[in-house]
């Protein structure tokens, strides 16, 4: 089995986690830990040792984090090492819907690297700017 980790700061994680429950259904295979406010990183990481408890070196697992280098991606990289879980795992920085939909939408696909090729690019695709139509100060003055 292919499984979804998303960590992150704050609510982050279990917020994106809530979304994806939404949009694609309750699902075995999506998974969620977060480092809260005032949290320790060993309360953190013993959290997550739960939360990965049915993940086993058979399987695969995506890490999805908010921050490359922030302490909720690199504790979760550090305890799956520590479960001899790193070697069948792939980590990505920069969480975003898109990212984690297009994950969950084919998550048990067989060509791993093109899901992890279509999580990349649709997170790059939703980024950016919507141009806001607010009409001129004429428009608006048409309108009194």
């Amino acid at each position: 089995m292919r499984y979804l980790l998303l960590v992150s700061h704050g609510t982050f994680a279990p917020g994106l986690h809530s979304v994806l429950d939404m949009l694609v259904g309750k699902r075995d295979d999506i998974l969620s830990c977060s480092l809260r406010d005032g949290e320790g990183a060993d309360e953190y990481v013993s959290e997550l040792e739960g939360v990965i408890s049915p993940i086993t070196s058979d399987d695969r697992v995506l890490v999805l984090g908010d921050i490359i280098g922030g302490s909720p991606l690199t504790n979760a990289l550090n305890t799956l090492a520590a479960h001899g879980l790193l070697a069948c795992a792939r980590a990505f920085g920069g969480a975003s819907l898109p990212m984690a939909l297009t994950a969950a939408m084919d998550l048990q696909s067989a060509d791993e690297d093109a899901l992890c090729s279509s999580m990349l690019s649709e997170g790059q695709a939703a980024m950016s700017e919507m141009a806001l139509d607010l009409g001129s100060a004429e428009d608006d003055d048409e309108d009194l």
